[in-house]
């Protein structure tokens, strides 16, 4: 019966040391006799196995669902969810009394602030918290970062806000992404996203300053979480130890697949970041692109999306811009994908970020933790 089967498999994955990963869609589960092994393999229609119950019976076997079993039981164990709450508004700021309740907007020219009075100490008071000294309120504040990493320029971005009766300079729109770029990138460096073990590089060119450079980015095969950045002089001789290492740092672990084009830096990198004597051993998948090849559209579209984005800017300023790392932030944290039915990249990590505006969330939790 196909439960017996299940409940086999079940106490092989119990077991220690009976299956052997070949890749992700390749097991080799020990045979119960002791005589060597079974080949377990994904395909479209599910797993499949070479062992002669699942050949002459057509059957999902024992070994096939140890293996779905194994899976599921490890996904359950590695996925710890990092959630990131919505900062309430509970202590008034003099007596620190939880009696407080809201006391309707303080409007000024620059946008409406949310009043607070305490029932204990009767001091009116306002909240401002990761917008403190901002003449503008953090609706028009993350409504331009929102604007602008979506693709429109600097320019742009302040003459929707002037539609909108809020006089502000393209100067100060960039001055708001440095400076809330610069915050959540230092508190989100603090959060470990639980990713696949396989990942992938590659660069693209840009211009800054008017001269050519590279911009290498390594991604999560799985969840598409774009996990580190370098900015590089060349292309093929540039060393990327710096990436990978970067990539050990975020995440915590070395991945068990390295996914990139023929490049030699990339193998010079990885022998030297991720090659170990250690089981299960890293292993780098050197592969070389052909037209209307399909092995690496993940890496391409991430390619795409920087590049439309540059095509906006019209080339970057300096090397150490602040807008590269936006767009890293608001691709794994911030924009919903279509291949992720709609999820961001942070989602499929465990890391969740509550509330309808996820940028005031990520500012204030910042905020919090800078102080």
């Amino acid at each position: 019966m196909t439960i017996n089967r299940q409940e086999k498999g079940k106490k092989i994955a119990e077991s220690p040391n009976q299956i052997r990963r070949i890749d992700e869609n390749h097991y080799k589960v020990k045979s119960q006799s002791g005589n060597g092994e079974y080949d377990v393999i994904a395909t479209e229609s599910g797993w499949k196995c070479n062992c002669k119950d699942a050949i002459f019976r057509k059957v999902c076997c024992k070994h096939s669902h140890c293996v779905e079993f194994s899976l599921t039981l490890r996904k359950t164990i590695e996925k710890k969810t990092t959630i990131i709450q919505k900062i309430n508004i509970s202590t008034c700021p003099e007596c620190q009394s939880d009696k407080i309740v809201k006391h309707g907007l303080r409007h000024n020219k620059y946008g409406d602030l949310q009043r607070f009075s305490c029932k204990e100490c009767k001091k009116r008071f306002t909240i401002n918290l990761g917008f403190e000294g901002m003449k503008f309120s953090p609706q028009t504040i993350t409504s331009a970062l929102q604007l602008y990493f979506t693709g429109e320029s600097l320019r742009n971005v302040a003459k929707f806000l002037r539609l909108q009766g809020v006089e502000v300079s393209h100067k100060t729109v960039y001055q708001w992404i440095k400076k809330y770029i610069g915050l959540m990138e230092k508190y989100l460096e603090q959060i470990t996203p639980q990713v696949s073990d396989t990942w992938r590089a590659d660069e693209i060119f840009l211009k800054i300053s008017g001269n050519t450079k590279y911009l290498y980015a390594l991604m999560d095969d799985q969840s598409r979480l774009w996990i580190a950045q370098q900015i590089a002089h060349t292309k093929y001789t540039e060393d990327v130890r710096p990436l990978f290492a970067k990539a050990k740092e975020v995440t915590g672990k070395r991945p068990e697949f390295l996914i990139t084009d023929g490049a030699r830096n990339f193998a010079e990198a990885f022998t030297k970041e991720f090659y170990t004597r250690e089981k299960p051993q890293s292993k780098h998948i050197r592969h070389i692109h052909f037209k209307r090849d399909q092995n690496n559209n993940k890496m391409e579209r991430l390619n795409g999306e920087i590049r439309d984005r540059e095509k906006v800017m019209r080339g970057l300023k300096k090397i150490d811009t602040p807008i590269l790392a936006g767009y890293q932030i608001f691709h794994n944290y911030l924009r919903p994908h279509m291949a992720l039915e709609g999820k961001t990249p942070s989602d499929m990590v465990g890391i969740k970020i509550e509330g309808d505006n996820r940028w005031i969330t990520l500012i204030q939790n910042s905020t919090i933790n800078h102080n």
